[in-house]
Parts: C-alpha cells; sequence; structure tokens
C-alpha cells in the first residue's frame, strides 16, 4: 500500500523543507519557473545540503521560454544555482512538469511550481514510497541526465 499525503500551498513548504534537510544522497526538483522570492526561502537550505554532499538537479524551462521580468530573475537563480553546486538542467519546447524526488525514496507531484509559487491555489501529493519514486525517476529517464 501507497503512503501518500496531500498538501496545498500553505501547507506544503514546511513538510518538504523537513524532507530536503532529511535528504541523504540526491533531490531532483522539476519546477518550470524559478522566482528571486522563492529562492530566497530555499537557496539557504540547497547551500546546506550541498554542503552536506547532497547531488541536487532542477530541471527547468529554459529562461528565453518566459516572459518579462521571469527571464532575467529565471537567469539570476541559475547562475545562483551554479554558483553554490546545484546541477541545473534547461529543458526547451514548454516544460511545465512540477515535482521532486528525494533520495529516490519520496516524490512529490502536483501542480505547485516549487521554485517559484507565490500566492496561487494549488495541491501537492506526498507519495513516501520508493517503488513510486523509482517509477517516476524512471518513467522521466531521469539516469540520461542523473
Amino acid at each position: 500500500m501507497i503512503n501518500s499525503t496531500l498538501y496545498d500551498e500553505k501547507t506544503f513548504y514546511n513538510k518538504f523543507g523537513r524532507d530536503l534537510l532529511r535528504s541523504k544522497s540526491e533531490v531532483v526538483i522539476e519546477s518550470p519557473f524559478i522566482t528571486t522570492k522563492r529562492m530566497n526561502k530555499l537557496a539557504p537550505i540547497f547551500k546546506k545540503l550541498v554542503d552536506r554532499g547532497v547531488k541536487i538537479y532542477v530541471v527547468t524551462r529554459d529562461p528565453k521560454e518566459h516572459q518579462l521580468p521571469y527571464v532575467g530573475q529565471s537567469e539570476r537563480e541559475i547562475r545562483h544555482f551554479e554558483k553554490i553546486g546545484v546541477q541545473v538542467l534547461i529543458c526547451l519546447g514548454n516544460h511545465h512538469r512540477k515535482l521532486a524526488i528525494i533520495d529516490r525514496e519520496i516524490l512529490w507531484e502536483g501542480s505547485l511550481n516549487i521554485l517559484s509559487h507565490i500566492k496561487s491555489h494549488e495541491i501537492m501529493r506526498r507519495i513516501d514510497d520508493k517503488e513510486a519514486a523509482k517509477e517516476m525517476f524512471e518513467f522521466l529517464k531521469m539516469d540520461r541526465f542523473i
């Protein structure tokens, strides 16, 4: 039986942050948009993880596919990611998936843009199941990049 729990935009980041801080080896985040406001909150956590040896991969939309002012924010935050040791994988063609895989054991999926969410109503499902996380990793063919 799969253990899953639903979260909304008000409850997501507390649980997600705890999952990030407990990660041991790898975090994969797919988020089409990246904003400075959200990254001001998440970047210190990412820095801690990288310093601890956790590999972090961010899969995001090419900033050139954004509208102003998000082009500059996305480019700036991608440079910041690279500076602190986060590997960024740029997708072309209107990338829009929103998910995270933590240590290939926990899968987050839903409608919330993890790296940019500000005020919209969203849902995310946390699935604590190695098989589900592995299935998503393989379905997305992540092993080509990670």
